[in-house]
């Protein structure tokens, strides 16, 4: 019989601790199967974070470590300098860890133009910690935080973080996609793809944002999270290349 379909040897095999219909899974796949067609995975160090990506360490089959909330991107940094030819990095990060805790730490390895990869998860909540507002929330937004919906004049609006980051000069690549249906988990692939090519031709810092879902936290089920991605997020978080510098394809 011809196989059609084999789990890639980029996760190991761990059973999921993710909520059901949350999308992280299906990141930490696409991920994986980018090091292991890349054939990089013994020579990739990957970053965890705090949030529900905590855990990234016990499912990608690559070296990882561990960094405290918010400053994946100073470790990734520190790694990347002490091997910059010997080993590709990455940080794997939540919208609470980034753009809130870590905001400082991402901005600045942009602005630097460390040669490092993130992979940043947004799904417009914290998720972990019990479905507090996030820095991308989006106006109207319940959460445990903001009850009648996220309010301009109180918490102001959701922050953009492509947009923000692309601004700056050491940014080489910044994309946005999303994993609410199979043909733009496609494209988020092959930006995922995009953004270790980047660091490998070392042309300095890049960053995938993939709109996810978090079906516990804004009381969906499954199906109705896909469907809030792309009704509700995909418009306040459009999808496409924000930065691309001169090399990067």
């Amino acid at each position: 019989m011809e196989l059609v379909f084999k789990k890639t040897t980029g996760l190991k095999d761990t059973p999921t601790h993710y909520c059901p219909g949350c999308t992280h899974g299906i990141i930490h796949r696409l991920v994986g199967e980018v090091l292991e067609e890349m054939d990089i995975l013994e020579d990739t160090v990957g970053v965890a974070s705090v949030g529900c990506s905590v855990l990234s360490y016990e499912y990608f089959n690559c070296d990882m470590t561990q960094a405290a909330h918010g400053r994946a991107p100073a470790v990734a940094t520190g790694l990347k300098r002490v091997l910059p030819k010997d080993r590709f990095v990455f940080t794997y990060q939540g919208d609470g860890d980034l753009a809130s805790i870590g905001m400082g730490e991402i901005v600045h390895a942009a602005a630097r133009g460390e040669n490092i990869t993130v992979i940043f998860v947004n799904n417009a909540i914290y998720g972990m910690t019990g479905g507090q507002m996030a820095p991308t929330s989006i106006i109207g937004q319940q959460t445990a935080t903001s009850p009648a919906g996220r309010d301009v004049a109180l918490q102001g609006s959701p922050i953009r973080v492509s947009e923000l980051l692309a601004t700056l000069d050491g940014a080489a690549y910044i994309e946005r996609v999303s994993t609410h249906d199979v043909p733009n988990i496609i494209k988020t692939k092959k930006a995922i793809r995009k953004a270790f090519e980047t660091q490998k031709k070392g042309l300095g810092f890049s960053m995938v944002e993939i709109l996810s879902t978090c079906p516990t936290n804004w009381g969906l089920d499954p199906i109705e999270s896909l469907n809030w991605v792309k009704e509700k997020m995909v418009p306040v978080f459009p999808l496409g290349v924000y930065k691309q510098k001169e090399g990067v394809n």
